[in-house]
């Protein structure tokens, strides 16, 4: 397991401030649910890499610019809270819906929830039935290939919960990306 902690994660917050990860998770804007499945190991991103490797730059980036501000997901067969700011890479199937009925904790007044994926999940119906029990929207950022068949399945996810779906072109524009659905109402 990587004990590195990212600047600007929810861990170095709580760190800095000598509070808790749970007191600190309290000034949390977002939740940003990273898809780490198999299918994120394609190494059709930025120099060759991967998308969960180029998913990973780009969210360090994004927690460096917004101290504390952004709570982590990662979500496979299994989902985890990820303080220290670096999704657990746990590279096996894509079960959504329990990753969403996870983050549903967190559906508080004014959260933002961002999933990162791309759009494979196991049951597309049970992922679209536990979104639209939310109060708050749940926008989507689409990693895969251009016209790949989860970029549909994600805009149906968001729309599902009143949110935004937006495709990050080889993840290379995710940071911009997340900042961009973070900055609209």
């Amino acid at each position: 397991m990587n004990s590195q902690i990212v600047p600007g994660s929810i861990a170095a917050v709580a760190q800095q401030t000598g509070k808790s990860i749970a007191e600190s998770f309290l000034s949390a804007d977002a939740v940003i649910l990273v898809d780490t499945s198999g299918s994120m190991h394609a190494n059709d991103s930025r120099n060759g890499k991967s998308r969960y490797e180029v998913a990973c730059e780009e969210l360090k980036k994004l927690q460096a610019d917004m101290p504390g501000k952004l709570a982590l997901l990662s979500f496979s067969s299994d989902v985890r809270f990820c303080p220290a700011g670096i999704p657990t890479d746990f590279g096996e199937m894509t079960n959504l819906a329990k990753a969403l009925k996870f983050a549903k904790q967190a559906d508080i007044n004014n959260m933002r929830f961002i999933v990162i994926s791309d759009g494979e999940p196991d049951s597309e119906g049970e992922a679209i039935f536990e979104a639209k029990k939310f109060k708050n929207r749940i926008d989507t950022i689409f990693v895969g290939p251009d016209g790949g068949a989860g970029q549909d399945f994600l805009k149906r996810l968001a729309k599902a919960s009143g949110g935004q779906n937006m495709t990050s072109a080889q993840v290379k524009e995710l940071a911009t990306d997340v900042r961009t659905l973070l900055l609209t109402a």
